[in-house]
């Protein structure tokens, strides 16, 4: 079961991505689920199809899997020899990719199955909220940050990108040791593939 769970699960990682004062925070992000078709008649044959069908993460495939775009309206103004951003709106699109099993299941074995997808999208929704996380951090970052001697504004887009790296690094490590914590053995994603692989 330890090999096969760590060849089928790789790391449900949320990836990279690309940057208002109180009154423009009145945003939300939009979220949407996809789906990919697994097949089988026992929590196994289901397990191995969503090996076989998973989202391609790193080397390996996921149960599951959590993306972003993110875009922003940014207007960058001089101001006194310097230069200032006055408007940073975000628009974020999450999107998570769940299993579904492609035919009608028994019952005993659906209901096992509507257990271990319920835990899986609780998994996957951390994972969305670190990402709203990191874009609600850029925007306290980037709102009326203020560059001096710089009136072609061009400094402060170095800056922007420097911060915007430093803090894509952190939710991506908030993600992997999220992961490490949920896919180690007694962690809540490796109990519920054990309890639906086991139940038959």
């Amino acid at each position: 079961m330890g090999t096969l769970l760590k060849a089928l699960i790789g790391p449900l990682l949320a990836m990279p991505l690309s940057g208002t004062a109180a009154a423009e925070t009145a945003w939300q992000p939009v979220e949407q689920v996809k789906t990919y078709a697994v097949s089988g008649s026992t929590g196994i044959e289901l397990y191995r199809s969503i090996g076989e069908h998973g989202p391609k993460v790193g080397v390996g495939r996921a149960i599951a899997f959590t993306d972003f775009k993110l875009t922003w309206t940014r207007r960058y103004e001089p101001r006194d020899g310097g230069c200032v951003i006055t408007t940073n709106r975000p628009k974020l699109i999450i999107t998570t990719m769940l299993p579904k099993p492609s035919g009608k299941l028994p019952a005993a074995l659906g209901a096992r199955w509507e257990t271990f997808i319920a835990g899986v999208r609780t998994h996957e929704r951390v994972h969305g909220e670190f990402i709203v996380d990191l874009v609600r951090q850029i925007e306290d970052y980037s709102i009326g940050l203020t560059v001096a001697d710089d009136p072609d504004c061009q400094k402060i887009r170095k800056v922007l990108t420097r911060r915007l790296g430093e803090l894509s690094q952190e939710q991506r490590g908030r993600s992997r040791d999220f992961d490490r914590t949920e896919l180690s053995e007694g962690g809540n994603v490796h109990q519920l593939i054990l309890d639906f692989v086991g139940g038959g």
